[in-house]
């Protein structure tokens, strides 16, 4: 069985649409693979309770007592290497990790951002194309490298800016477009990799 570890910082929206498909779509008689952890580094992270009542094995790692970016790495691979994943998801999950930490999970490792990469990498995707001027705006699931917000683009959607928009009002039209397009990434994922 090829178990998935989804790491989530806060609601995690993201991780219960990927754990609805992965049971919907019965990830394991079409991959072999399942949902089996669901790690925050947010003790208060609401995604947890969720992770819970789906029986999935949950755990905390929280990044606030670490020295280092190294140390809470070392901390938080340890945690995840317990669930032998064959893939490690990152599901809003708000934390830069070192290159260490990508490459220890190289290949098997991917995020998604509410952006339509390469274009605004990092944080306050929204407000900065609506800054931009931009017409569209979007999400993309792709694979985790050494650089932020880069690496093979696996699924993207796009979203109009229409007028009016606010950055809350599109990001949360792009929301309902990532809770569609991940659990679709994941599954071609799955699908090549077996």
């Amino acid at each position: 069985m090829k178990n998935i570890v989804i790491l989530i910082s806060g609601g995690g929206s993201n991780m219960a649409a990927i754990v609805r498909a992965a049971q919907r779509d019965n990830w394991r008689k079409a991959f072999g693979a399942e949902v089996t952890a669901v790690i925050s580094n947010r003790p208060d992270a609401g995604g947890l309770a969720f992770a819970r009542e789906q029986g999935l094995a949950t755990e905390v790692v929280d990044h606030k007592p670490f020295p280092s970016r190294e140390a809470f790495d070392e901390a938080l691979a340890a945690a995840i290497d317990r669930h032998v994943p064959a893939l490690v998801v990152l599901a809003g999950f708000m934390r830069i990790l070192t290159p260490g930490f990508v490459q220890r999970y190289q290949g098997r490792l991917l995020n998604i951002h509410p952006s339509l990469l390469p274009a605004f990498p990092g944080l306050h995707t929204h407000q900065r194309a609506l800054d931009a001027g931009c017409r569209f705006a979007g999400a993309t699931v792709h694979q985790v490298t050494t650089e932020l917000d880069f690496g093979p683009i696996l699924e993207q959607a796009v979203v109009p800016i229409v007028p009016g928009d606010t950055a809350a009002t599109l990001a949360a039209r792009v929301l309902t477009q990532e809770h569609l397009i991940y659990p679709k990434a994941i599954a071609q994922f799955l699908r090549q990799a077996a």
